[in-house]
Parts: C-alpha cells; sequence; structure tokens
C-alpha cells in the first residue's frame, strides 16, 4: 500500500515540475522542464520498472492536459526520460552480463535483469547506428559521439556524476533521434549543436545529481518522524547526516 503511494506522490509532483521550464530546446518552441532533472531519479527511489512506469505515466497526463495531438512524434518522445529513469536506477554492466544474458543456466528473471543493467549500452548503441544511416546524420556524424558517454559510463555507476551523466545523455540520444527523423534538421545545424550540448548536458548532469542528494537527504530526514519503508535511499549521499 504504501509503495502505491509513493507511487503516486512521485507522478504528482513529477507533473507539477512537468510545468516549470528551464531552458528552451534549440530547433523548437518547446521548453525543457524541472522534470528533466528530476525524472531520471526516481527510479532510484522507487526500483527500476516502477520509476520509469511513474515517469511513463507524468509524461502521458502532460500530453494530455496539454492538449497536445497524439501522434507518432509525441508517441516517442515519451520515452527519453523513460529510458533515463532506467538507467540511473540501474547498477553497473559487469563484464560477464553479455555472456548471462546467453547463458543456458540463465532464468528468464535474470536474463531480464540482465538486459534491464544492459539498456544503459543497447539504447546509445542503436541512437548511434540510427542517427549514421540518416542523410542529414551522415553528415554530422561527430554529434552521436556523445552518445558513447552513456556506453562507458554503464561500466562505472558507483560515481553519482557519471550515472547522471549517462542518464542524461541516454534522454539526448533519444530525443535527438527522434528529432533527426521527425524533421530533418540539417547536418550543419547538428554540428553547430555541439558545444550547446556540452553546456546544456553538463548543467543537466549536475542538475540531476544535486536533485538525487537534496531527495535522498530530505526522506533521510524524514526517516526520524515517519516510517518510508519501501522507498530505497543511499546514505551514501547525503548532503548532512540527520
Amino acid at each position: 500500500m504504501k509503495k502505491l503511494l509513493y507511487f503516486g506522490l512521485f507522478v504528482i509532483i513529477g507533473l507539477a515540475f512537468s510545468y516549470i521550464p528551464i531552458n528552451q530546446i534549440v530547433g523548437s518552441d518547446k521548453y525543457f522542464s524541472f522534470f528533466e532533472l528530476s525524472g531520471p531519479t526516481v527510479g532510484a527511489f522507487l526500483g527500476g520498472f516502477a520509476g520509469a512506469l511513474s515517469v511513463l505515466i507524468v509524461k502521458l497526463l502532460y500530453t494530455l492536459f496539454d492538449g497536445k495531438s497524439f501522434d507518432l512524434v509525441t508517441f516517442v518522445r515519451l520515452f527519453p526520460m523513460v529510458f533515463a529513469a532506467l538507467y540511473f536506477s540501474t547498477r553497473s554492466v559487469r563484464r560477464d552480463s553479455f555472456s548471462k544474458l546467453i547463458s543456458k543456466s540463465s532464468t528468464l528473471s535474470k536474463r531480464l535483469k540482465t538486459l534491464v543493467s544492459l539498456s544503459g549500452v543497447i539504447i546509445p548503441v542503436i541512437c548511434i547506428v540510427l542517427f549514421v544511416i540518416h542523410p542529414e546524420g551522415r553528415q554530422a556524424f561527430l554529434f552521436s559521439a556523445f552518445w558513447l558517454i552513456p556506453i562507458i559510463a554503464s561500466f562505472q555507476k558507483r560515481s553519482l556524476i557519471l550515472r547522471s551523466l549517462g542518464a542524461t545523455f541516454t534522454a539526448h540520444a533519444i530525443g535527438s533521434v527522434t528529432f533527426l527523423y521527425a524533421f530533418g534538421l540539417p547536418a550543419p545545424v547538428w554540428n553547430s549543436l555541439i558545444p550547446v550540448v556540452i553546456l546544456e548536458r553538463g548543467l543537466f548532469t549536475v542538475g540531476i545529481a544535486a536533485f538525487y542528494m537534496a531527495s535522498n537527504t530530505a526522506f533521510a530526514f524524514m526517516t526520524q518522524f515517519v516510517s518510508l519503508k519501501g522507498l530505497s535511499l543511499d546514505k551514501k549521499y547525503l548532503f548532512w547526516r540527520p
């Protein structure tokens, strides 16, 4: 019952954060919202699947409340934050992860967990391939090199900064490929965005890490007065110890 309450609370908070703009998306009249910073962290508190599902519900509700037409582009744009939350919640990829995935002795449950963990590698690889096979993307292939970051960071998720960096670039990869195929932005635009992306995603990385630590600290403080059983907290990432 408590987990359901937490789930609903994160959906409500996430929806509220979705209406707080922080930066305009280059090449669009849309804005990044504060949810870009809070959304990826939800999986760490609720668990990977529950966190990803809550993010998906937030994006669906925001789309409905905002009166947007539900076309293919809108549908695909639901998922950058979903996979960012999944990325942030999973552990580091181990060297034997790929062998576990294909091992005959692995159960379906273990294979599924391994596949989710490997999604931090698989999703960016797919995005890189989709980007460079597009005529415009092929001419701006260096832009897709950004998505090597979540692949590398997948092996070092013990670092909060690397986990945050990987999460924001996972969302960036899916969002960029969607924009490329939906709007066909020319290669010079993608190349000109490289310095913008460095600054933007650097700020997002710091924002995600700071939001996670602030939330983690607040929840840890609350445990002195109420039970938060069912909510995953990490004592390593506190601004101060209550």
